[in-house]
């Protein structure tokens, strides 16, 4: 869901921790090496966010937080953030090119440029977690 996440809404904050999860504790973020990426470039976007995007003239960026249960792509369009919240479940990451990783939710995608090594190090940690909150397979059972 693709969520203006400016001001302080209980109910909206609700939605957002059922969806992800509630943060990460501040010893369990230190045990991970932190969950937070750095500021990632945005070469494509869906129609819906790329609309967004283009309302101002800087230039697009997002960051990606990591939660217990998902992820939030965050972004600014003039004064306002909004937030791409996607849950494992139905979280898509694509390396297309090398230099290019795509995030998909349903119809919604962002494509970043990861340059350098810190970008290819979290997204292989937004894998790992993507892997230990999978359901147990047949065989496990």
């Amino acid at each position: 869901m693709l969520l203006n996440i400016s001001y302080n809404d209980p109910a909206q904050k609700k939605k957002i921790e059922e969806s992800v999860g509630k943060p990460f504790s501040l010893q369990k973020r230190w045990k991970m090496g932190g969950i937070g990426s750095q500021k990632l470039i945005v070469s494509s976007a869906s129609i819906d966010i790329h609309n967004l995007l283009i309302l101002d003239h800087n230039i697009n960026s997002c960051n990606i937080e990591l939660r217990p249960n998902g992820i939030i792509v965050r972004f600014r369009s003039l004064l306002e953030t909004y937030g791409l919240i996607i849950p494992f479940y139905k979280l898509k990451i694509y390396k297309g090119k090398a230099q290019e990783y795509s995030v998909y939710k349903d119809h919604y995608f962002i494509k970043v440029v990861a340059d350098n090594e810190a970008i290819h190090k979290f997204f292989n940690k937004i894998n790992a977690q993507k892997i230990e909150n999978l359901p147990p397979s047949l065989e496990d059972l």
